[in-house]
């Protein structure tokens, strides 16, 4: 079905495209010693600040659908809010539900489940990121999961724990091994068998994304499924031994680790088992659940000799390539988003960033799905990554990005460009003050580079960020001020809940662009913004306008 769009009465239209540039992890932050943002030599931004049409948008909470005002957004949900142009309900707040209500325990998957490894006397695996961060995963699922497994019956379970340190503290993986080894301490008095069995760092095993480094999905493949790794007496002295090995390692980069009894391994996956992937967010769920449910002809990973297992994802993470075939609760359906609408309109779109977004301004910006709109209209570019920590090279490419996106500008290749910056969040997440601050001036530069160009073509662009991250580097107290610990400031490594920047630059000014007076937006109100730029009327089902024009 073809979506239309309704043209403005006698609407002025800029003489080159409009550009939604994304600063990733780049929101308003406090303005202290911790708000790299504002530590940063940001000429461009601070010029758009002071002379540009802009306001602040909500990038959290309940404005990206989360289920709780004090739970962050995150890039995925971002920018499927900015994509959707409406909020959606995520896989936070849709596996709460499931979990609450009990419905998940209803569904089929979870039966089967737990009826294949009750009948031949398998073992129930549970593999996803122990952390309560909430942005891939929160610990109580899991401990809600393994409390039923016991209710049904399930005699043995185990657990495949990697370990966070980027969505929470940076090194508080114990506390979150501990809480789920008092559960299972619990659980285990009444006659269960459960235990962690193997796990590692987020960045190090098993959670890539994008395919940028199958030798991650590689060594976590052989640590979770054939037991292949350092071996330890418990996941807490992996821990602590493995902190001691590296001193200053995050958790985030701890390497593998096997817990063994009598020299063997407690749960290598086996014929006969079961494994439920409890991750809901979908980008770093994607290669291990391709690993489990590839057939013959998989061969990014040596797999080895694949054991016959049930598989089940927490969610779909995508619907229209079928990964995972089985899962417990069903993901949003996101309908109708802005690219669908500017491709049956007839506008030439690119999409562009490294390959750390890429998937950001491509398939969650389109709801969710894979592929293009229309394949003669749509041009979408992955700039290949560095292979590298992020604080090594804080400039990451946004050069390269920046340099496709002119020549598109000034050669008049496009109608709408969407650009994800991700210094602001990838560097943001090493903790390195230096290169978050390199990384944010970085991205400056870039956008200075956008508003010569638009002089140049007539271009309007709108600048924003779908959460924040650099601009809150340090942990706060409750009073606003910053946290200490070991005499040191507290370093903050996860996404904030600061409201993030929208600028509006049109150097011709012709669009008379205004701010309109409306409280509380969210991100998902730049679409509506994007489409009244481009001279049409936005879709009634979508959230208001920031601006007014003309």
């Amino acid at each position: 079905m073809s979506l239309e769009l309704t043209p403005r009465p006698n609407a002025t239209k800029p003489r080159g495209p409009v550009i939604l540039a994304i600063m990733d992890g780049v929101g308003i932050g406090p303005g202290d010693e911790s708000d790299m943002v504002a530590a940063a030599h940001t000429p461009h931004l601070d010029w758009l600040k002071e002379n540009a049409p802009n306001s602040q948008l909500r990038a959290h909470g309940s404005a990206v659908g989360m289920p709780d005002e004090k739970d962050m957004g995150n890039s995925e949900v971002g920018h499927n809010a900015i994509g959707a142009g409406r909020v959606f309900a995520q896989g936070a707040k849709l596996v709460n539900q499931a979990v609450e209500d009990g419905s998940m325990y209803e569904g089929e998957t979870w039966k089967a489940c737990v009826e294949r490894v009750k009948g031949n006397g398998g073992t129930l695996h549970f593999l996803g990121l122990l952390s309560d961060g909430n942005v891939h995963t929160h610990i109580r699922h899991l401990e809600a999961m393994l409390t039923q497994a016991h209710r049904e019956g399930v005699p043995t379970a185990r657990v495949h724990a990697l370990l966070d340190g980027r969505d929470v503290d940076p090194v508080s993986a114990e506390r979150y091994v501990g809480r789920i080894e008092e559960l299972m301490g619990s659980l285990n008095s009444e006659g269960a068998d459960y235990a962690i069995a193997s796990g590692g760092g987020r960045l190090y095993i098993t959670m890539d994304r994008y395919e940028a480094d199958w030798p991650m999905v590689q060594r976590g493949w052989d640590c979770h499924v054939h037991g292949k790794g350092r071996a330890f007496d418990s996941a807490l002295e992996a821990i602590d031994t493995l902190r001691a090995d590296v001193p200053g390692v995050l958790d985030q980069d701890l390497k593998e680790f096997v817990v063994c009894k009598d020299g063997e391994p407690i749960g290598k996956i086996q014929d006969g088992d079961a494994v439920i992937l409890f991750n809901f967010r979908g980008d770093r769920a994607m290669e291990i659940s391709r690993a489990f449910d590839g057939g013959p002809e998989f061969d990014k990973i040596d797999r080895g000799t694949l054991p016959e297992v049930l598989f089940a994802g927490m969610m779909q993470y995508d619907a229209e390539l079928g990964i995972p075939k089985t899962y417990l609760v069903t993901p949003p359906k996101i309908d109708n988003p802005m690219g669908e609408y500017l491709a049956d309109a007839g506008l030439r779109q690119l999409a562009i960033s490294e390959t750390q977004k890429y998937g950001h301004v491509t398939y969650f910006f389109n709801g969710n799905r894979s592929g293009k709109f229309n394949e003669e209209l749509e041009d979408y570019v992955e700039i290949q990554g560095d292979n590298i920590s992020f604080d090594q090279r804080p400039w990451m490419k946004c050069g390269e990005i920046t340099d496709v996106v002119l020549d598109s500008m000034l050669n008049g290749k496009h109608d709408v460009i969407r650009i994800n910056y991700p210094n602001g969040d990838m560097v943001g997440h090493t903790g390195d003050l230096q290169a978050v601050k390199i990384s944010v001036e970085a991205t400056d530069l870039s956008i200075g580079r956008l508003m010569k160009a638009a002089k140049a073509c007539g271009a309007v662009l709108v600048i924003t960020a779908d959460h924040g991250n650099a601009d809150e580097m340090y942990d706060h107290n409750k009073d606003g001020s910053i946290k200490m610990k070991n005499g040191k400031p507290a370093s903050k490594t996860s996404h904030t809940l600061n409201p993030v920047p929208v600028y509006f630059y049109d150097p011709d000014n012709t669009l008379n662009i205004q701010i309109a007076e409306r409280e509380g937006l969210g991100i998902s109100s730049i679409a509506a913004s994007m489409f009244k730029l481009l001279g049409f009327e936005p879709p009634a089902d979508y959230d208001p306008s920031i601006i007014e024009v003309g």
